[in-house]
């Protein structure tokens, strides 16, 4: 073995498992392992992105405040990344482990701005910057062992321009999305990362009344569908009442939204259903 292929060989198994990112989304020692991709998948306001948010800050918070202290890549390709939102998540989970008594290495601002630095933002607004930010990534991913999470936002953003510019043809709709799942493939086998994409739900039928199971049929082109191993659907369920706090001390009903998520891997018949609220601070697993 050559020094580079001894080094690239060093580079490969110092990457970290993802297995235990969320063991309430998966069902025990189910999680995804090197070279897999869960597809959360849902109708609009489900809350996968915020799921995505919880995941990314699990993955760059520190080990000391419960965090597994990795680099991720967040695709957006709906424009859609609120970092803000994300940033005050960030900040709350990190006055949490504060208060727990967990020792951090600095203020909680160079702890913070730490946790942001292993994070790397690219906006995509086309299937065609898709898989050129793919092909970019191979070079990122050979340089940064760290380096252990993708999260796509969405990976069918562009389903319905695809459609348009690929006329009557199937082949050519699918064609540039069947391309990234292709790199994405390769990247996978050869970096074994770790990927976490949102798909949108479409409704398939188009008569009778709506259902569920119209929106829970995968949609995107089979190279995609081939490489899904872990499935979450996500959907919204009635609204609970809560007690909160209130500036005077005492406490009131609120009534807060409840999102459901429900896994399910290939090959096996294990299946998770899990409830969360979607607070200041983030998911809240019920």
């Amino acid at each position: 073995m050559t020094e580079s292929g001894a080094q690239l060989f060093a580079r490969l198994e110092a990457r970290r498992c993802l297995k235990d990112i969320e063991p309430r989304l998966f069902p025990e020692d189910g999680g995804p392992n090197h070279g897999e991709v869960v597809e959360l998948y849902g109708t609009e306001g489900t809350g996968k992105t915020e799921l995505l948010y919880h995941l990314l800050c699990r993955c760059v918070l520190p080990t000391a405040s419960g965090g597994l202290e990795v680099d991720v890549v967040f695709v957006d390709t709906d424009y859609s990344l609120d970092m803000l939102r994300l940033v005050s998540i960030l900040d709350s989970r990190l006055n949490a482990a504060h208060s727990a008594g967990s020792p951090l290495a600095g203020s909680d601002e160079v702890v913070l701005r730490s946790c942001l630095s292993r994070l790397l933002v690219v906006h995509c607004s086309s299937s065609s910057q898709l898989l050129l930010t793919l092909h970019f990534l191979e070079t990122t991913l050979s340089s940064r062992p760290g380096l252990a999470l993708l999260l796509i936002d969405s990976i069918s953003a562009f389903y319905w321009l695809d459609r348009s510019e690929g006329g009557a043809s199937l082949t050519k709709q699918e064609e540039k999305l069947s391309k990234c799942a292709e790199l994405l493939g390769r990247l996978l086998r050869d970096y074994r990362i770790t990927v976490f994409a949102t798909c949108h739900a479409i409704r398939r039928s188009y008569s009778g009344p709506s259902s569920s199971s119209e929106y829970n049929r995968p949609f995107l082109c089979r190279s995609w569908q081939r490489l899904v191993s872990h499935r979450l659907w996500c959907s919204r369920q009635e609204a609970s009442n809560n007690m909160a706090a209130t500036a005077g001390g005492s406490k009131e009903p609120v009534r807060r939204q409840v999102f459901a998520v429900h896994s399910s891997s290939s090959g096996t018949k294990t299946s998770r259903c899990s409830s969360f609220h979607v607070t200041d601070g983030g998911v809240e697993f019920i």
